[in-house]
């Protein structure tokens, strides 16, 4: 008979926390888990799945388009952001429903509470009015988005989560930003008709990215008619009316229906009780842990974007079920974070796998380029100017492919495939032994021969 309440006692229930709780119940842990606000966390609830489905809707704007060229004839079409909010807020219930159902059926405690660690075994249930006590405790919490404080009226600018709530699509947006986010959200409202431009401090969006991918969105966006503006700065945001004036850095006022940044999230650690019981918080407020997700308190664990290592869904979920299996069956499992496969649902979209070309050369040195554009097939018939690129970065001494970077229709369903072989480090040989499925984009990843040269090298020779 254990001496406390529960074995494992979980804040948060998003993807990493569900995950955990569930796994840990299955081998026989008594588990509760505390959520303030809704089961499924901020991918289901106001993330990547709400996100994903206004992409679907603003690419019917092109679909149309695009129809005549195959011979349709389409009407006049028109749109209902009503319809949109109320059948995407149909759906987030049902996914709701469906979290709450798996983790009742594991045999999880729910409790819709706020909740306070009081010791390294106490938590306080702030809704409740009263403590519970555990063997072992999870942070679970995420992150929420972050806005600046040194822009003058910043009250006026909405994030992410209200974005998936207005009450109308304004005429003009805004979007300040240059992640996944940002270029994501930026893609939707042009989609959607809406005048958009967007606004990034530095000299190329997506940092981190392989840079023929971060060229290549700019110049894509920008085709589609999104004002992609860098070194941007906004000093000032003032209400004038039923407007916006947005003052930028160099003195020049735009007037915006609405103002949205997406410059980054905050890890949510921060009024938990953590640093009052010992556990140790970094400067950006990310806990820190452990190869198994162990905090400074021996009890205590994180996963997910709360500890800032790979703010992914897929990544929180892996972390978690590494954690129970760790804790709770004898089986330790530390997450590899080295090679990730991941997507940005921009339009042309983006996939991504394995290192940058910048990475790999300062790795590894000598590396080997392979890549291609060309439009799409789709597009041979509608006469869109959109490109498809790809790019495989290949280890010049043991031809294992080190990265692979798409953009263009697809991308993220393709580079999960390609994710498989890159994380088992396929060889390009083996690339090349592949046989092509034609006709399709995809097939190039395996046809490609003649080595990238850069045009000064050329030159030279």
């Amino acid at each position: 008979m254990t001496k406390y309440d529960y074995d494992l006692f979980v804040i948060g229930a998003g993807s990493g926390g569900v995950r955990a709780s569930r796994i840990a119940a299955s081998h026989g842990a008594k588990v509760a888990v505390a959520e303030e606000y809704r089961v499924g966390g901020t991918c289901v609830i106001r993330g990547c799945v709400p996100k994903k489905l206004f992409v679907y809707a603003s690419q019917f704007s092109e679909e149309f388009e695009d129809a005549e060229g195959f011979g349709w004839t389409v009407g006049e079409a028109s749109f209902s952001w009503a319809k949109l909010i109320a059948n995407k807020d149909k759906e987030i219930d049902r996914l709701n429903g469906i979290y709450i159902r798996n983790l009742e059926r594991s045999g999880v405690a729910i409790i819709q509470s706020r909740a306070i660690l009081k010791d390294a075994h106490t938590v306080h249930l702030v809704g409740e009015g009263r403590d519970v006590t555990a063997d072992k405790i999870l942070i679970a919490t995420g992150a929420t988005p972050f806005l600046p404080h040194d822009v003058k009226g910043i009250e006026h600018a909405i994030t992410s989560n209200e974005a998936f709530h207005l009450e109308e699509l304004p005429d003009h947006i805004i979007v300040v930003g240059g992640g996944y986010i940002a270029v994501e959200f930026a893609g939707i409202f042009n989609g959607l008709g809406v005048k958009t431009a967007l606004l990034y401090r530095a000299d190329r969006i997506l940092r981190g990215f392989d840079e023929d991918l971060r060229v290549g969105l700019m110049d894509e966006m920008r085709k589609k008619g999104v004002d992609v503006r860098t070194h941007a700065h906004i000093t000032e945001i003032e209400r004038k009316g039923g407007k916006l004036h947005v003052t930028m850095k160099d003195g020049t006022v735009i007037e915006t229906g609405a103002v949205l940044y997406a410059t980054g999230r905050k890890p949510h650690s921060r009024g938990l009780g953590l640093e009052e019981i010992g556990v140790s918080i970094k400067k950006n407020d990310a806990i820190e842990v452990d190869a198994y997700s162990q905090t400074s308190v021996p009890n205590i664990y994180a996963v997910g974007d709360v500890t800032d290592r790979a703010a992914l869904t897929p990544i929180a979920i892996r972390e978690g079920q590494a954690f129970a299996e760790t804790v709770f069956n004898n089986n330790p499992i530390a997450v590899d974070h080295s090679v990730i496969p991941t997507a940005v649902f921009s339009q042309p979209e983006l996939g991504t796998v394995g290192l940058t070309e910048h990475e790999a050369r300062e790795k590894f040195g000598e590396v080997d380029i392979y890549k291609t554009s060309f439009r799409p097939m789709k597009h041979t018939m509608t006469g869109r100017e959109e490109k498809t690129f790809m790019k495989l970065v290949v280890d010049q001494k043991t031809e294992r492919v080190l990265g692979v970077h798409l953009m263009g229709p697809s991308s993220g369903e393709i580079i999960q495939a390609v994710g498989i072989a890159v994380t088992m480090g396929a060889t390009k040989k083996q690339f090349d032994q592949t046989v092509a499925v034609h006709p399709s984009a995809a097939e190039e990843l395996v046809t490609l021969k003649e080595k990238w040269v850069p045009p000064v090298q050329k030159a030279a020779d």
